[in-house]
């Protein structure tokens, strides 16, 4: 009896803790935390009645923006856009690149992008960036960076108040913070979904992955408990993208998926990345002989894990043993990117280490943080484009391959295979793949095709990029956000 009665007191003593834990966080939601909102709305809204600036401030939050990616060309077009329709607006870039001075920046985007933008741009040093660094997140990764987005933004918030406040990296648990407590309005450019029903539909098919480790894959109560976590996840992430009042996404992969999870479809605007189609379809497209015929195939991308490079190395290793010995000596595969980081760096030298290990390297050249005009050059001599990430969220690098005029094999996910890529015979515009041996088979068939049919898919892709354009960003970008500096103007 006596030990019954401890149990149950046990359990009572409990069971009132728990009652007291419940009270206390319902009180902290109900009244603490209004009260925070509130305090900090009159806090902002005060600072910003205090600025220097007393025109319309637009503040950019892109924490990367020295990176030289495809997310970074968004994010100057964009501003360049605004600088065209309202040269009144004083533009601000959060950025966390600390050893970068505004100057370099700038020289950076535009010898990188070929874009030129107005003086005046000011930057905002932010020195929190490393709380959205995944490396510091090794569990509960997509979690741990959103939360550090916060602490980012209110560093970004506290240094300036923006009236408008226009994410172009897609940190969506910025913007209830942004909007309630910094009163700004809120929009967005979207690359890439940071949850997917395709993720939680590879933990549920426990499909190894980057963002789907072997053991959790091969395991099925840390499945289980990972796709609970991935919707709880979807659901924050859900309610904080509704908070923007615009939402641009960049291609209809990335639409569907924005769609689903925050269900937002009627302040939803595909915008397609600007891509420099108009000069790279200029450029003459050359013979073999031109070539001094050397076959290259041209890989274009950041040196980050999720493209994949890995698989574009196989695949060159699967080519070697399916075409001739005569064959195998003309062709090169060119890596073409930025690095970000160590992390990018050291992955590249972990690619080259790779291409030892195939015996490839004599094959295989990398080319970091090239200007731009070393790409186009690279781009005019290529033959082939290959791209390997799995759900490309767009792909501005094989948009600028095929305006170059050459034969794309990208994965057949994504946008890619939604929104650029063509594989109908009578309308090819280039090729799609899923493995090394798959690419590996295609590249071979490009180089044994007729020369007129190569120049067939040649033309037919370089016709079909004109919608990717600069100047076709430049008009839907600013019409996503027009109501915002209308409205701010009246």
């Amino acid at each position: 009896m006596l030990s019954i009665y401890c149990i149950t007191s046990s359990l009572i003593s409990t069971l009132k803790i728990l009652l007291i834990i419940c009270i206390t966080g319902l009180t902290c939601t109900l009244i603490i935390l209004p009260i925070l909102i509130i305090y900090g709305k009159h806090h902002f809204a005060k600072k910003r009645n205090g600025r220097s600036h007393k025109e319309t401030v637009a503040g950019f939050f892109h924490p990367y923006c020295n990176a030289g990616g495809g997310g970074e060309r968004v994010l100057w077009a964009a501003i360049k856009a605004i600088q065209t329709k309202w040269p009144n607006i004083h533009i601000a870039v959060y950025t966390g690149d600390l050893n970068a001075e505004p100057e370099q920046i700038i020289k950076r985007a535009e010898k990188s992008f070929n874009i030129q933008l107005n003086p005046g741009i000011e930057f905002i040093y932010l020195h929190k960036r490393k709380w959205v660094d995944a490396s510091l997140y090794p569990y509960f990764t997509l979690l741990g960076q959103s939360l550090g987005s916060v602490l980012l933004g209110l560093e970004a918030l506290n240094n300036l108040q923006p009236d408008m406040y226009i994410d172009t990296m897609g940190y969506a648990f910025t913007y209830p913070l942004f909007k309630y407590i910094g009163g700004c309005r809120v929009a967005c450019y979207t690359h890439y979904p940071t949850i997917s029903t395709d993720m939680l539909r590879h933990v549920y098919r426990r499909v190894i992955s980057h963002n789907n480790r072997r053991i959790i894959a091969r395991n099925p109560f840390l499945s289980a408990a990972k796709i609970a976590y991935y919707k709880f996840f979807a659901a924050i992430y859900g309610w904080c993208g509704r908070c923007a009042e615009t939402v641009m996404v960049n291609s209809s992969w990335t639409e569907d998926h924005i769609n689903a999870i925050w269900n937002c479809p009627l302040k939803t605007h595909r915008v397609y990345p600007p891509c420099d189609v108009k000069h790279l379809t200029q450029l003459p497209l050359l013979t073999m002989e031109e070539k001094h015929g050397i076959i290259k195939i041209v890989s274009v991308g950041q040196f980050r894990p999720e493209k994949d490079h890995p698989l574009q190395l196989r695949a060159l290793y699967e080519l070697r043993s399916i075409v001739s010995d005569d064959l195998w000596e003309r062709i090169r595969m060119v890596f073409i990117g930025s690095c970000r980081d160590a992390d990018d760096e050291a992955r590249v030298k972990d690619m080259q280490d790779l291409a030892k290990h195939l015996a490839l390297d004599e094959n295989v050249e990398f080319k970091l943080n090239a200007p731009y005009s070393e790409l186009v050059k690279e781009l005019q001599e290529g033959t082939i484009g290959i791209h390997a990430m799995w759900n490309e969220h767009f792909g501005i690098g094989i948009v600028e391959c095929m305006a170059a005029g050459l034969i794309m094999v990208a994965h057949a996910s994504g946008g890619p295979k939604a929104d650029i890529v063509e594989t109908q015979r009578s309308s090819q515009t280039g090729f799609l793949a899923e493995n090394p041996e798959e690419y590996a088979k295609i590249m071979a068939y490009i180089m044994s095709m007729h020369a007129k049919d190569r120049d067939g898919i040649r033309t037919a892709a370089r016709a079909s990029v004109n919608r990717f354009s600069s100047e076709n960003f430049e008009t839907e970008f600013t019409r996503a956000v027009e109501p915002f500096f209308r409205q701010k103007q009246e």
